[in-house]
Parts: C-alpha cells; sequence; structure tokens
C-alpha cells in the first residue's frame, strides 16, 4: 500500500510548488514565471484526484461509493471501501495531518511520481 503522510504545512507548502496550466498539474520550476492564476489551492487539487476526504472540500464519498458500486454503512466505512478500491488499482493516498478533521487525498500513481511525491 503506497501511502504518502505530510504534515499540515508541508501540505500547504506542497500545494505552493504546483501550478496548473491546460488542466495539467505542474511542479514550478526555478527561474520560471507563472500567472496568477495558475496557482493551485486544495480546490484546483480536487479537480485531478482521484478520491479525497477534507472537512474544507466536498469530497462526495457517498458518490465516489456509488460509482465504484460499493454499499455502506457509515462514512468511514464508505472511506475505507474507496482507499481499498483504489490502492488495489496502484493509486497512492496522501494523509495530512494536523487538521481537526481527517484530510485524505488518493492520487494515481502517475500524478504522484509527476509531482515529485514518490521517487521517479
Amino acid at each position: 500500500m503506497n501511502v504518502i503522510t505530510l504534515t499540515a504545512d508541508a501540505w500547504e507548502a506542497f500545494l505552493a510548488s504546483l501550478y496548473e496550466r491546460d488542466d495539467r498539474l505542474d511542479l514550478r520550476r526555478d527561474g520560471e514565471t507563472y500567472a496568477r492564476d495558475e496557482a493551485v489551492d486544495a480546490w484546483v487539487m480536487s479537480g485531478h484526484a482521484e478520491a479525497l476526504r477534507s472537512a474544507d472540500l466536498d469530497g462526495d464519498v457517498w458518490g465516489t461509493l456509488e460509482d465504484i458500486e460499493e454499499t455502506a454503512g457509515d462514512e468511514e466505512e464508505a472511506w475505507a471501501k474507496i482507499r481499498a478500491f483504489y490502492l488495489e488499482r496502484s493509486c497512492v493516498l496522501v494523509q495530512v495531518q494536523g487538521y481537526d478533521e481527517p484530510e485524505d487525498w488518493i492520487l494515481t500513481e502517475a500524478l504522484a511520481r509527476r509531482l515529485g511525491l514518490t521517487p521517479a
């Protein structure tokens, strides 16, 4: 299972190290200039995640559960099934610690690698 744990500060720094251009996320490079609208925050990042659980963003746990044709009795069970589904398909779970509520993001392995979260 590919799980990456970041502090809240490291997560914020990670998001600040990214830019989005033409619906593609990538790492900022030293010496390059980026337009203000290319900045990445959690909302922008959510458009690239396979699934997420966040206090600030609606990750639509129940809709995602329905998409993978599963059912659950409560949100914790639903998230466990979603997490298992994606991790079995070589996705990466990014857990952010330091917030009052769970902050979990599931990214494809290719995206995590391109963004420097996993080795190339």
